[in-house]
């Protein structure tokens, strides 16, 4: 931590050991002889020796009075003012600590310098009990460090600090322009001006297309918190509460507003919160994890209240070998519905991933689900495939990823067609993180995708393209 400051000892060891044995004799008095002290006068520079000696061999309380009487002295020495948050620290001063660590960062001259009053501040946090803003400095610490062994000195920190914090808070942010926000309808107005015939029961039907049941293009912004607290942990097990928010908002194009006059943005938001409990633990020599949670969560759509939530879901995973990991998942679901239809909805999934020996990740999940409602057009079974393959190699210096998923999803019955409504659906993305784009240990990404949503009734064929710009942790 005071690796700019240490180095300096090294050259002069042997003053220093006698600055701290002259500085040890100042005010004592050796009365059996009748002997006085002799008054010990030491330079600025011995005065600092002798403080950052005090530190090392744990005496904070004599550490901390050299340091403030350099302080007196110069208030932007920044040597005395990183010794003294030490100082304070160990004491037990968090407060003060904070203080003279603030007061060092702003006496720093030098990157170097920078980055040790900042690391100390996240040292006086953490020890504080405010890991969460240890995190953040230790961030700004990763952002200036002046060298890459500070830096990854830094991410160790950062990651132990994870590790042992009992708050773990995510934020996401992304900026998504996509062809089809509100999953509206392909056709447009080549197909028999702006009307679909499909038959019900045999007798033709004509629907008038409105301009939100058409796709409509526009900018998806999406913002997200997702933080658990762990209230109870062993070597095995924990204990969690978790609460997780998300907010989807949009501006239409103005062909979109053509399209659908006196539609906005607004009219297709949407908000949900979760909150819950979980229960985890490891297995088999650490080489298995079980997580059991439940939650209970509320959401808004348009800016008015949508449907309540339960959840519960059991997850299962292991390791079968340092390159393969496989896992699975039940979870089940009660919708209350407000605008919506009540819903049960059950999922089964499988996963897993593997690592080649070329370097190249593979993952893959199927997923199936059912569904039971009072309303049955709604209900409906499905099944999902998704694989993607990470390159061991970057592609314009960005860590590349590629993504294929088929869809199926089948409604027993529907208002439109005696056979039901048969959904077919084909999505493919490619992501790019720009690793070497890092701003507090934050990563930009990119992800390119497209859907095309086919089906036995063409009110719901639908195509999707979009680019999605978000950031995530490096780390």
């Amino acid at each position: 931590m005071l690796r700019g400051v240490h180095h300096r000892l090294k050259a002069g060891w042997r003053t220093t050991v006698r600055a701290w044995v002259l500085a040890a004799s100042v005010g004592l008095v050796c009365g059996a002889g009748g002997l006085r002290a002799q008054p010990v006068v030491l330079s600025p520079g011995q005065l600092t020796e002798a403080a950052i000696l005090a530190l090392r061999v744990g005496d904070a309380p004599r550490a901390l009075g050299y340091s403030e009487a350099l302080v007196a002295r110069n208030p932007q020495d920044f040597v005395a003012q990183v010794v003294r948050a030490r100082a304070l620290r160990d004491m037990g001063e968090y407060a003060e600590a904070r203080e003279a660590a603030r007061a060092a960062l702003d006496a720093a001259a030098s990157e170097e310098q920078r980055f040790n009053a900042t690391m100390v501040m996240a040292q006086v946090q953490s020890s504080a009990g405010h890991k969460t803003m240890a995190q953040y400095w230790l961030r700004r610490a990763i952002q200036i460090a002046p060298d890459p062994a500070l830096k990854a000195a830094a991410i160790r920190d950062f990651k132990y600090l994870r590790v042992t914090n009992p708050w773990s808070t995510r934020f996401t942010f992304s900026i998504t322009p996509d062809s089809n926000v509100n999953d509206g309808s392909a056709n447009d107005s080549s197909f028999l001006n702006y009307q679909l015939t499909e038959l019900l029961f045999g007798q033709p039907v004509e629907y008038q297309l409105t301009g939100t049941a058409r796709a409509l293009p526009g900018i998806q912004y999406t913002f997200g918190v997702d933080t658990r607290y762990r209230l109870h942990q062993t070597a095995t097990s924990a204990h969690d509460l978790y609460f997780k928010a998300d907010l989807r908002q949009y501006t239409l194009t103005e062909e979109a507003r053509r399209t659908a006059p006196g539609v906005s943005g607004d009219d297709f938001s949407f908000a949900s919160v979760f909150g819950g409990y979980g229960y985890r633990w490891l297995g088999a020599g650490n080489k298995t994890e079980t997580a059991l949670r439940a939650d209970v969560g509320h959401s808004w759509y348009g800016g008015s209240d949508y449907a309540d939530y339960l959840r519960g879901s059991v997850h299962h995973a292991w390791v079968v070998s340092s390159q393969t990991r496989l896992g699975g998942s039940l979870s089940a679901e009660r919708q209350f519905g407000i605008r919506a239809a009540d819903m049960d909805t059950g999922k089964l999934s499988v996963w897993g991933g593997h690592t080649l020996q070329t370097g190249h990740r593979v993952f893959w999940s199927v997923t199936g689900a059912a569904t039971q409602s009072p309303l049955v057009f709604e209900e409906y079974s499905e099944l999902r495939v998704n694989g993607s393959i990470v390159l061991p190699s970057p592609i314009l210096g960005a860590t590349a990823q590629f993504g294929l998923g088929l869809r199926g999803r089948d409604y027993g019955l529907s208002p439109h067609s005696r056979s039901g409504r048969q959904d077919r659906e084909v999505r493919a993305d490619a992501t790019l993180i720009f690793k070497q784009v890092d701003y507090h240990g934050f990563n930009p990404t990119m992800t390119v995708f497209g859907s095309i949503k086919d089906s036995n009734i063409a009110l719901y064929e639908s195509n999707k393209l979009g680019v999605h710009f978000g950031i995530q942790s490096a780390f």
